[in-house]
């Protein structure tokens, strides 16, 4: 049996770094996402931008797991 380092390289290398993009992406979707600080209470309207960013970093992370879940099932 002869392992092709290389690849498995490529292969670990790739799939850390889109493990590390998604969690990054959905920590800054959590931080972004409008909240209360200090106990006050904020509504979304009052932050439309935050809400957008929020939920593309949501959906970015949503996009690249169905897309791991299609290779998945494909393959």
């Amino acid at each position: 049996m002869d392992i092709d380092w290389s690849a498995f390289g490529g292969v670990f290398g790739v799939s850390l770094g889109i493990t590390l993009l998604t969690v990054v992406l959905f920590s800054l979707g959590i931080a972004a996402w409008p909240g209360g600080t200090g106990g006050e209470r904020t509504r979304r309207a009052d932050r439309p931008i935050g809400t957008a960013v929020a939920v593309l970093c949501f959906c970015v992370c949503l996009a690249v797991a169905a897309y791991g879940i299609a290779l998945i099932v494909a393959g």
